[in-house]
């Protein structure tokens, strides 16, 4: 096989032939330079935590700068940057629909149609709202349902980690995820939400720098994108599938919708709507992640599918952005490259791990402990945090394949608490025992169709089920058991 044009000379003068003593020593001293910084920050952001609303939602003191930031740093993680660029390598547009175009879509619909509700009545989490809206009983449903999402997500980022760090160094990804696992978990259980707001503003600015300057880079010293795109086969640019096969459209569908609308109930998403200011604010940077997440979260889907001509016979796809910057890039800029890609992950990882123990120190505590005080609250989400990482640590030990991983993290969530949770903003109807119908119905019709259709995408075909049991049982028990309406912070009725 002839080496694609440009990789020759390329290699020739990559790097890692003029400076092979440089490299290995610049890449570790960068990456210790910024865990540092991010542990600065981190322990900085905990002298300003004194009690769970400061841990869990930053006080509500977010401007649109920092919410925004905070929200598109969230989506900008492992399964976008390296598992999206892998997806990408395999199957070009058509293997990365759910993400960046369905969790972009998540990102609108949830600036349109959930935030600005969510952020006048005043909840702490996701499940706040059920409890709220339904009963305990729903809102402890809803605890029960976040928590594998997010430590299943965590475990991506870590996988993630791993990955980067085996390539530039050759250390083995079992010691990488473990070194990623330890940062993100000490910043983290430190300064919690303000933490993740101050050190996820610094990422973002690295990532959007690193990827918007080294992307031309990269595709012009590959030969240029038009003439990497001549290369690709014309289906990989293809956004539907293009027969009538039934099966093809539902897992088609399923890629749009699976974060699309399961992530709408997604504790990160709608903790940071929480920490905004106000319902203005967290409108805005939905909006305003939603474009960012379509403009510069499109590079790494790029570099993926030249990755796909430059080095058609890559052992692992999920190297394929580290391994184009290693050999296309100077070595300044790898280091930059680097950082951009450490920030995705570190980025996504604290807000992921902050999610589920955000509900497990207000909510789930709360169901076994009603008057529990706001410093026991705090103990217990600050151990949520290492209990939460430390698992994802082991399911990240035994999962390799971060775009799966990350993927279906979310079909618990569009199985389980996305009609629920939209039935609850707008259909007044909606009662205690239909939410928790739903939540049942949605679950136990999702593990069934796993096994009955393993072909078909049980999490979408879930919801059907889930709709209809909310729909029947709150229909049935209007009478004896009222809907309660929504309120705001002040106990006024609350207009979806």
């Amino acid at each position: 096989r002839q080496d694609p044009p440009g990789r020759v000379a390329a290699a020739a003068c990559s790097p890692m032939a003029r400076m092979p003593y440089l490299l290995p020593m610049l890449v570790p001293i960068g990456l210790a330079a910024y865990v540092l910084l991010m542990l600065g920050i981190g322990l900085y952001a905990s002298r300003r935590v004194s009690g769970s609303a400061d841990y869990l939602v930053a006080g509500r003191r977010l401007s649109l700068p920092l919410a925004t930031a905070t929200l598109s740093a969230t989506w900008f993680g492992g399964g976008l940057c390296i598992g999206a660029a892998s997806a990408a390598y395999e199957g070009g547009f058509r293997a990365v629909i759910a993400d960046p175009f369905g969790a972009a879509l998540c990102l609108f619909l949830a600036g349109a149609f959930y935030v600005r509700v969510l952020r006048k009545m005043g909840v702490m989490t996701v499940a706040s709202f059920f409890t709220e809206r339904f009963d305990g009983r729903a809102g402890m449903l809803a605890s029960l349902c976040t928590i594998p999402a997010y430590v299943g997500w965590v475990a991506a980022l870590m996988v993630a980690f791993g990955r980067i760090l085996q390539s530039l160094t050759g250390l083995d990804p079992v010691l990488g995820i473990c070194v990623g696992a330890a940062v993100v978990l000490i910043y983290t259980y430190a300064g919690g939400m303000w933490a993740v707001t101050l050190t996820d503003a610094v990422q973002l600015l690295i990532l959007v720098v690193g990827m918007v300057c080294l992307t031309p880079i990269l595709l012009s010293d590959m030969g240029g994108w038009s003439a990497i795109a001549a290369q690709i086969p014309t289906e990989r640019f293809d956004l539907y599938p293009h027969d009538g096969d039934a099966t093809a459209w539902f897992s088609y569908a399923r890629d749009w919708l699976v974060i699309g609308l399961g992530n709408l109930a997604g504790q990160d998403l709608i903790q940071r709507s929480l920490s905004s200011r106000d319902d203005k604010v967290a409108v805005r940077s939905a909006y305003l992640s939603g474009v960012i997440y379509l403009t510069v979260g499109m590079l790494p889907v790029l570099l993926g599918m030249a990755g796909a001509v430059i080095l058609p016979d890559l052992v692992d796809p999920d190297l394929v952005m580290m391994e184009l910057a290693r050999m296309y890039l100077p070595t300044a800029a790898l280091v930059l490259f680097t950082g951009a890609l450490l920030s995705a992950l570190l980025s996504s990882a604290d807000s992921a791990l902050l999610a589920p123990a955000s509900v497990i120190g207000w909510d789930l505590l709360r169901w076994f402990r009603p008057d529990v005080s706001e410093a026991t609250s705090l103990r217990v989400s600050r151990g949520a945090v290492a209990a939460c990482g430390l698992f994802a640590l082991v399911l990240a030990l035994h999962r390799t394949s971060v775009y799966d991983l990350m993927v279906d993290s979310w079909s618990v969530l569009l199985a389980t608490l996305f009609v629920p949770l939209t039935a609850g903003i707008w259909w007044r109807r909606t009662n205690g025992p239909g939410a928790l119908a739903s939540i049942v119905t949605g679950f136990v019709s999702w593990l069934m169709l796993l096994r009955l259709t393993p072909t078909l995408p049980a999490d979408l075909l879930a919801v059907p089920f889930a709709l209809t049991a909310l729909v029947v049982i709150s229909l049935a028990t209007g009478r004896t058991t009222p809907p309660k309406p929504l309120i705001d912070t002040s106990g006024q009725p609350l207009a979806p």
